[in-house]
């Protein structure tokens, strides 16, 4: 209980200090997260209320996407998708055997190296009221879609990792556990949730409605977590089943509050996940990831997000919002050892942090580069002329 209050302290103090000298919070909770690894790592109510929170900032995403929308989306985001994979991925592997390691060490760095933050990028999406612009739905369908290739990537891993082989059986069973997901949100956007806005009339207290909305996020991200996927996946396609109703706003406003509470133990929790080890292992191959990870997001993003119908400016914009690294990065870099295990967790809060900051400059860095759009003029009639 004393934990749980000091925790809870320490993110208002974190919160207040990150408006007081202009730094992001999430990098401030981070570093706390390491600074308390000892302490914190074994913390289940940290641990809990970090998965609570990740689950309902997917969960209020997801609301933006209806099922139409969302198959409009994936229609134009694969080819990004895909060269997403190719350059973070494959490039980071073929760097990393560039310097002496096997195929599998190899293949734990690219996979490190591949995905963006989901979490740290959807919070500085809404933290800093970007969630409008143009290039944020190419910025979240690129993020669903290393969601559904991480988990991929992980089992993978863990399959050879285990000295058992990843057939192709394998594979395909994770991919019909994904199209299973996603066809159960959608049976039950249309059907069972179809009537959602009349039940929420009936519920008249909002602690009720509160209980309903967090358990259907959890239920479903725990689904996802029993199947073997990720629970921000399942989270993702619970918030989609709710896209389509009336009272949309309303339902949303009853999460926000939670979701605001519990969101930053997850980035102190994702700190205390990270081992630094004593000194810098590779740091050649260190600095040359780092560099590479972020020319690779903004090719996504410049190339992709043409593809994806963008201007130029928004795609850069878009490719620079996209260089944080985060908690799959954290979930991969776990199944290697030695010191390939402690330079991943150094590559992690370097990239978590140049991402952040990235993130913050991309409008003024796309504005210097491309100028900043100005206003159409008007062509005001005068009365009586």
């Amino acid at each position: 209980m004393l934990g749980a209050g000091l925790i809870l302290l320490s993110v208002f103090y974190l919160g207040f200090l990150s408006l007081k000298i202009k730094f992001p919070s999430v990098i401030l909770y981070i570093l706390f997260g390491i600074v308390l690894a000892d302490y914190l790592a074994e913390n289940e109510i940290l641990h809990i209320a970090s998965e609570v929170g990740i689950v309902l900032l997917f969960f209020l995403l997801g609301m933006e996407f209806s099922v139409s929308r969302l198959g409009g989306i994936a229609k134009r985001a694969w080819p990004s998708g895909l060269l997403d994979v190719v350059l973070s991925l494959g490039i980071s592997m073929m760097i990393a055997v560039g310097f002496g390691m096997d195929l599998f060490s190899a293949f734990i760095v690219g996979g490190v190296a591949y995905a963006t933050s989901s979490s740290i990028t959807a919070k500085l999406l809404d933290d800093h009221s970007r969630m409008a612009n143009t290039e944020t739905e190419f910025i979240l369908a690129i993020l669903i879609f290393e969601d559904v290739v991480a988990p991929i990537v992980v089992a993978i891993l863990i399959g050879l990792g285990s000295g058992a082989s990843f057939a192709v059986s394998d594979l395909m069973t994770l991919m019909a556990k994904i199209a299973g997901m996603a066809f159960l949100a959608i049976l039950l956007g249309k059907i069972v949730f179809k009537k959602f806005d009349y039940l929420w009339e009936k519920i008249e207290d909002e602690d009720f409605k509160m209980a309903l909305l967090v358990g259907i996020a959890l239920a479903f991200g725990g689904l996802a977590l029993l199947l073997g996927l990720s629970e921000v996946l399942g989270a993702f396609l619970a918030g989609m089943m709710l896209a389509e109703i009336r009272n949309l706003h309303r339902v949303e406003q009853t999460v926000v509050p939670i979701r605001d509470l519990m969101l930053p133990t997850f980035f102190i929790y994702f700190g205390t996940t990270i081992e630094l080890g004593n000194g810098i292992p590779m740091p050649f191959l260190l600095m040359i990831l780092l560099v590479w990870s972020i020319v690779s997001k903004v090719l996504v993003g410049v190339v992709g997000g043409r593809w994806y119908g963008l201007s130029k400016k928004v795609s850069l914009r878009a490719g620079l919002s996209l260089c944080a690294r985060g908690e799959f990065s954290v979930v991969i870099a776990a199944t290697a050892v030695g010191t390939v295990k402690v330079m991943a967790g150094m590559y992690i809060v370097a990239a978590a942090f140049i991402g952040m900051v990235l993130f913050e400059q991309a409008p003024k860095l796309a504005n210097k580069v491309y100028g900043k759009t100005k206003p159409k003029k008007k062509n005001l009639k005068v009365p009586g002329t």
